[in-house]
C-alpha cells in the first residue's frame, strides 16, 4: 500500500506501476521501499509478468520522469501518518526546505496552519525512525529532487495574496499542473467565483464561472495570459 500510495497521480505520479505490478515486484524481492523503484532496470521490468519490453521502456521513462518533483509532493508521497495533500503543501510552503521540516520541533509544526498535536507527533514519529530516514536519503541519491526556493516564494511570489478560479480546458495544462504553478507563486486556488476573485483562468468550455466573473468584472485570463503573467515574476 505504502508503495501504491507512494506512485499514486497526487504523489510521485508513476504510470504504470500499479497494484498487480507492485505486487510482482514485492513478492520476487525486487522492491521493499519506495527507493528500490528507482534502482530497477529495463532487463529486469520486461522479465515480469505480462510485461512487454515497451511497457517496461514506459515504466522506466515514468519513473526517470517522477524524480523532477515538488516539495510538497515529495512529503505526500512519504505516506506520513494524518498528512494529507493539504497538509503536505502546508508543510512544504511553511518550511520551504525538507531538512527544516526534519529538524523541526513540536512547537514549530503547531505553528503551521491547520496542523495539531496529532498531526504533529506523527511527523515528529516518522522522521524519528531511522528506517524512514534512510529510504528520504536513499530517495535523494537516487535522483529525487525538487526547487526548493518555490516553496518560499509564498509571500513574495507574483500571486501572493491572490486567489484565482480555473475553468474550462486548458490547451497544454492540466488543471493540477496550473494549479501547482499558481500555488508555487504564492497564489491560491478557490472552486468558485466571487467579489473576492481576483482572476479567472478560463480555457475551452468554460461555462458558468466565466459568465459570473464578466459580471463580477473580474479579470479574464487564458493559458498564455497566465504563463505571462507567472514568467513576469521569474523576472
Amino acid at each position: 500500500q505504502a508503495l501504491l500510495h507512494f506512485a499514486s497521480r497526487r504523489a510521485m505520479d508513476i504510470e504504470g506501476l500499479g497494484d498487480k505490478l507492485v505486487d510482482q515486484l514485492v513478492d520476487r524481492g525486487l522492491v521493499n521501499t519506495p527507493a528500490d523503484v528507482y534502482g530497477l532496470s529495463l532487463e529486469t521490468l520486461a522479465g515480469l509478468d505480462r510485461m512487454a519490453e515497451k511497457s517496461a521502456a514506459n515504466l522506466l521513462a515514468a519513473i526517470e520522469a517522477s524524480k523532477a518533483t515538488t516539495l510538497a509532493r515529495f512529503i505526500f508521497a512519504l505516506g506520513i501518518r494524518n498528512v494529507g495533500e493539504t497538509t503536505a503543501k502546508d508543510l512544504a510552503k511553511h518550511f520551504g526546505a525538507l531538512d527544516t521540516l526534519i529538524a523541526a520541533t513540536e512547537a514549530e509544526l503547531l505553528a503551521v496552519r491547520d496542523v495539531g498535536p496529532i498531526v504533529a507527533q506523527s511527523i515528529i514519529q516518522f522522521f524519528a525512525e531511522p528506517h524512514n530516514l534512510d529510504v528520504v536519503n536513499k530517495l535523494r541519491g537516487a535522483g529525487v529532487h525538487w526547487d526548493e526556493s518555490t516553496s518560499m516564494q509564498q509571500s513574495t511570489g507574483i500571486l501572493a495574496g491572490k486567489t484565482l478560479v480555473l475553468t474550462g480546458a486548458l490547451p497544454t495544462l492540466t488543471r493540477e499542473a496550473a494549479k501547482e504553478m499558481i500555488e508555487a507563486a504564492g497564489g491560491k486556488v478557490a472552486g468558485s467565483v466571487s467579489k473576492k476573485t481576483d482572476y479567472v483562468v478560463a480555457g475551452l468550455d468554460a461555462g458558468s464561472k466565466l459568465t459570473k466573473a464578466q459580471a463580477l468584472g473580474v479579470t479574464l485570463l487564458d493559458e498564455a495570459g497566465l504563463q505571462a503573467l507567472l514568467a513576469s515574476g521569474r523576472g
